[in-house]
């Protein structure tokens, strides 16, 4: 019993002691609070202040800042102001300076005005009592002479234009005589001067080129296994490849130039290699065309530079390379062309017109005859529609165009191409007239074969005495290439002129080709 007394008792004064010590700490916590409240107040009425002394700070830089603007901007306003005004006083002194002296100048010709006035008067006298000593002098010659004054001058007038008439046709008659005596002696001076100013050589083209061999053993090798390497040979290049008994030497015959080139270079790389067979022959060829092509854009580019020609457009450039390939009447064209090219130079220098015109005209003015289109057209005007395409001066179209007056001249370098054309094709040895027709009636005779349908293309060979015809095998069978060799050699006999016959062979040939990979 006593025991939970004591217990009681010690729990109700552990719960006094502890109330007690509860209440000083809180009343000790609450004193710290306060006391931090005070501190943060006090920090941050200090913050406040030091706030307010750069805020106001600020405040003074930033006005005294756009003070100072806003007196240099019055300043410079000033300034500006001072110098309009500056100015001003100026332009006033020199309007006025200016004033004074237009009124000083109008004085001056106030006092001109009248002293000419005066003058005027004084001759207006002189000049009436001039007519009346002329009238009396007039009335004086009239009584003497008999006739009045307009009669006298009539017949003075009708004397002196009789005289001089007379004297003019004389003098047109002496002028006009000496023109003529001139004019031909200029001419004929001018043309000699150009003749022997330009040297040229006489060359004469032919149908047939020879190809050298070290051997007779290499004729087997291109002749081939029952002849197919040279019957491949002449399928790819239209060319007739003849080897007989001639030592030494394989004949390559065709009438296209460009043609015999390309199976002359393609014979000596197939020897040189040593590779002949038929599909050798036709990567060879192939290869050939691609460097003729090259090599006709050189001479082309090379032909326009020597002559001193700028600005040609290149399809022009590379037509002025085929003529190395083309001849006419037998002249090799480009020489011809370039023969013409410089006589027209010198003789434009010579009258004195335009020697790059005069130039340009005489290179172009038969590069009508390289395409082979348009076989209807005379060469002048196709040479002059293809000048015309490509952006040509009006006067060298025309010059091409009229030389063989196919078009009105309208221009002095037309005459001087037509003359040079003339003087250069004929020197003696120059030209062949058999060769040109003998072209054209092999081209005649190709174009006529190529016109079936089915045909792919097109050789006439042996001087023209046989023609080849390739044809498409898918779109012609056999039977069919027998009616097309008859109607072909039927075609030929009643609408061509040839000598002797012509042999007709259709070549119908299948491929079948695989790789092995």
């Amino acid at each position: 019993m006593d025991i939970v007394l004591y217990i009681l008792l010690g729990v109700a004064v552990g719960i006094v002691i502890g109330r007690y010590m509860l209440r000083k700490l809180l009343k000790s916590q609450e004193l710290s609070a306060q006391n931090k409240v005070k501190k943060i107040l006090k920090d941050a009425e200090n913050n406040a202040e030091i706030l307010k002394k750069n805020k106001l700070l600020e405040a003074k830089e930033k006005f005294l800042q756009l003070k100072a603007d806003h007196e240099q901007e019055v300043n410079a306003r000033n300034n500006a102001i001072n110098q309009r005004e500056n100015s001003i006083k100026q332009k006033e002194q020199s309007l006025n300076q200016k004033l004074e002296n237009a009124n000083r100048k109008d004085q001056e010709l106030d006092n001109l005005r009248k002293n000419l006035e005066k003058q005027i008067e004084t001759s207006k006298a002189k000049q009436e009592e001039v007519e009346q000593l002329k009238l009396e002098h007039i009335t004086k010659l009239e009584a003497i002479a008999g006739l009045s004054a307009e009669e006298a001058k009539n017949q003075l007038v009708d004397s002196l234009r009789e005289e001089a008439r007379s004297k003019a046709m004389i003098q047109i008659k002496d002028i006009v005589d000496e023109a003529k005596l001139t004019a031909s002696k200029e001419a004929k001076k001018v043309v000699i001067q150009t003749i022997q100013r330009t040297a040229t050589e006489s060359a004469i083209e032919n149908t047939v080129s020879i190809f050298n061999i070290e051997n007779d053993e290499i004729k087997g090798r291109v002749i081939g296994r029952e002849g197919r390497n040279i019957r491949a040979l002449e399928a790819a290049t239209g060319v007739e490849i003849i080897v007989d008994d001639t030592p030494e030497a394989i004949i390559l015959s065709g009438f296209d130039p460009v043609r015999r080139e390309i199976a002359r270079l393609a014979l000596h790389r197939l020897v040189t290699d040593g590779r002949i067979h038929p599909a050798r022959i036709e990567e060879v060829v192939a290869k050939t065309k691609k460097q003729i092509e090259d090599e006709i854009v050189e001479i082309g580019e090379r032909t326009v530079i020597d002559l001193g020609i700028h600005g040609l457009h290149p399809e022009l450039i590379r037509m002025v390379g085929r003529m190395r390939y083309r001849s006419s009447y037998g002249q090799n064209l480009l020489q011809h062309s370039r023969e013409v090219a410089n006589f027209c130079a010198t003789m434009a220098s010579e009258l004195g017109l335009n020697v790059k015109l005069a130039k340009r005209a005489g290179l172009l003015h038969d590069i009508g005859k390289v395409p082979d289109d348009n076989p209807e057209l005379p060469h002048a005007i196709l040479g002059m529609q293809l000048a015309e395409k490509y952006k040509e001066h009006p006067e060298v179209c025309n010059a091409i165009g009229a030389h063989h007056d196919e078009v009105e001249m309208t221009s002095m370098i037309s005459p001087i191409v037509q003359a040079c054309d003339a003087i250069s094709g004929a020197r003696p040895g120059a030209r062949r007239e058999v060769v040109e027709s003998y072209i054209k009636r092999l081209k005649e005779l190709e174009a006529l074969a190529l016109s079936y349908p089915g045909v792919e293309k097109t050789f006439a060979i042996q001087a023209g005495r046989e023609l080849r015809v390739v044809v498409e095998s898918e779109r012609i069978t056999d039977a069919q290439s027998e009616i097309l060799a008859t109607d072909i050699s039927n075609r030929i006999q009643t609408e061509m002129t040839y000598p002797g016959q012509i042999k007709v062979t259709v070549i119908r040939e299948t491929r079948s080709v695989s790789y092995a990979k």
